[in-house]
């Protein structure tokens, strides 16, 4: 049976700069956005606000809806990632509140770019969407109690 992990993520940015969580997989550090899983009885807007609490210790509402990709990662499990958009005025302190994550970082989109620690390609590709500029409502995502 084909069953997708839901997932979501956050481009975050300020002054020119990327935050990144990085964690530690299989002894290597690894950069990501502030993403992780849907969970049950919340939008995809309140699983970005919650990762990126939990993952950076930042409050923040997603701005706009960037892109949703689907992928499948080299193990085979297929992913469907909804990509949200967090402009900040300034670089804040972000400390991560999830123990899983080592620590956070701003960083311009070169580094990361040349970077052979990124998670996945998806992390790259998630700012070349965001240099693009491509922009979705969040009403796009307006979530419907059933029933009507």
């Amino acid at each position: 049976m084909f069953k997708p992990h839901v997932t979501v993520a956050c481009v975050v940015q300020a002054e020119s700069q990327f935050l990144v969580v990085e964690e530690t997989i299989h002894g290597q550090p690894r950069w990501n956005q502030p993403a992780g899983h849907l969970e049950a009885d919340e939008t995809l807007i309140e699983a970005a606000q919650r990762e990126l609490w939990e993952e950076a210790g930042i409050h923040a509402q997603p701005q706009a809806l960037l892109r949703i990709h689907q992928w499948i990662a080299p193990d085979n499990t297929p992913f469907l990632r909804f990509l949200f958009v967090i402009d900040l005025p300034r670089c804040v302190t972000a400390i991560p509140q999830d123990d899983d994550i080592d620590r956070c970082l701003w960083l311009p989109a070169e580094t990361l770019f040349a970077s052979n620690q990124l998670r996945s390609p998806l992390v790259a590709e998630s700012l070349r969407c965001y240099q693009r500029g491509e922009r979705l409502p969040l009403t796009f995502l307006e979530a419907f109690n059933w029933p009507f």
